[in-house]
């Protein structure tokens, strides 16, 4: 029943790429056989978000979209062909994933949780240790990394060129059938730009001023504008990191400089040095990239290392458990009076909680053009 669900597919896919190019103009190869060609593909930006950062050489297209968003849910990406970019990054779960350090193929562990996956469009330096200076670069280091995808580029290439279904979709793509490690960086980078976080109850209320005010919380009894106040006050002084306008409605790590902070974690929990190993410098050690805290209700587990289970309790570990002993401490773990406990009442806490529900963007979680098209 597989065999025949993916025939079916190839000749759905063939017939939309023929009949997209009967209606479309010819589009002449500007000489570079990487650089997409197809249909140009306008990235809607919302209101009061940073400008995307699209490499001139992958502008997005209909076309490069369609085979990336094929190439991140593709199976043969893995060596044992059991995994695929997908299998870490759920959809449903804010494109994350559900255990504390991603599993990889052969049942191996990764050494950090896998972050989510949306607003990538605007971010500079990927991964918790920023490693990878663009997506393109980013797209293919899980495939090769020996405890993620576990695979090797020729293999990849080989499996992806005897597929009736690839040809005619990176010939769309780029004008030939030829598939390669830049092709194959390309697309799925170009999918993954288009993955935009944007329609929770925050932009309605607060971004767009769509709506007077937030209604009761989905997830908490707390009040969310009372926890909006804290979340933006120097009490509550989540707003340094996280805040919306500081971060141009991203909610995590943005621009250059401050993307990257030790943010108190137990240096004990880890030997994983994060920024520190990629610049061996030891003043970025324990340094990990600031996170989004869209969608943070169906992100769990938490932090780098998913090392705390539950939304409650990253509250109760800024309000009580950040340890200033930690090395390369952020400054704005200590913004409250010089120290790190903040002796928040229970009802902040709640209001907190409340106030991250109306982050969530349940459109995302289920919009068809992130889904997997194998299903």
């Amino acid at each position: 029943m597989k065999r025949q669900g993916r025939s079916c597919l190839m000749i759905t896919v063939a017939i939309f790429l023929l009949t997209l190019n009967r209606c479309k103009p010819d589009h002449k190869d500007p000489g570079d056989p990487s650089t997409p060609i197809g249909t140009p593909y306008k990235l809607e930006v919302p209101q009061g978000f940073p400008d995307p950062n699209i490499p001139a050489d992958n502008p997005l297209t209909v076309e490069g979209i369609r085979l990336g968003r094929f190439l991140f849910y593709e199976k043969k990406l893995s060596r044992d062909m059991t995994m695929s970019c997908g299998s870490c990054h759920l959809q449903g779960i804010a494109m994350s994933d559900p255990e504390p350090k991603s599993t990889g193929i052969r049942g191996m562990q990764t050494r950090r949780h896998a972050m989510v996956l949306f607003n990538l469009a605007f971010q500079e330096k990927f991964f918790w240790d920023g490693r990878a200076m663009s997506l393109e670069q980013q797209a293919i280091m899980p495939i090769l990394d020996p405890v993620e995808l576990d695979n090797d580029i020729a293999t990849v290439i080989s499996r992806l060129e005897t597929d009736l279904l690839y040809p005619p979709l990176f010939k769309a793509a780029f004008g030939s059938e030829a598939v390669t490690e830049e092709r194959i960086a390309k697309a799925i980078a170009q999918f993954e730009r288009t993955i935009i976080s944007a329609n929770s109850e925050y932009d309605s209320v607060i971004r767009m001023g769509l709506k007077a005010d937030f209604g009761p919380s989905k997830f908490t009894d707390g009040n969310p504008r009372s926890g909006m106040n804290l979340f933006n006050s120097e009490r509550g002084d989540c707003f340094h990191c996280h805040g919306g306008k500081n971060t141009q409605y991203l909610f995590g790590a943005f621009g250059v400089d401050d993307q990257f902070k030790n943010n108190g974690l137990n240096p004990n929990h880890s030997k994983d040095v994060g920024l520190g190993a990629v610049t061996n410098n030891p003043f970025d050690d324990g340094k990990f990239k600031v996170p989004s805290l869209r969608n943070v209700w169906y992100s769990k587990p938490y932090m780098h290392n998913g090392s705390i289970a539950e939304l409650a309790d990253v509250i109760e570990f800024y309000n009580s458990g950040v340890n200033i002993e930690s090395p390369n401490l952020s400054s704005d773990m200590t913004h409250n009076n010089g120290g790190v406990i903040r002796n928040w009442e229970p009802w902040e806490k709640k209001d907190l909680l409340a106030f991250l529900g109306t982050l969530v963007d349940f459109k995302l979680l289920r919009d068809t053009n992130y889904s997997d098209p194998f299903q």
